[in-house]
């Protein structure tokens, strides 16, 4: 599904971001956003967390796709 794809590539995006504050303690969405408490940058955290959510399902869906086949 094209919502998965999309999912997972803003959920990869996320990390990034992540990882970019872990490592050089720089948060790419704020800088783009304006600071942490801009409007934007609180929707784009929220987009994210949101795809992360939906990322879970796939964690399921595949689960439940690997035991079809040994069915």
């Amino acid at each position: 599904m094209i919502i998965d794809r999309i999912a997972l590539i803003i959920t990869i995006i996320g990390a990034l971001n992540w990882g970019s504050i872990g490592i050089f303690d720089f948060d790419i969405v704020a800088w783009i956003g304006g600071g942490q408490d801009a409007l934007f940058s609180r929707i784009v955290y929220t987009v994210v967390a949101l795809a992360g959510i939906w990322c879970v399902s796939l964690l399921f869906r595949a689960r439940e796709k690997f035991e079809a086949l040994d069915e």
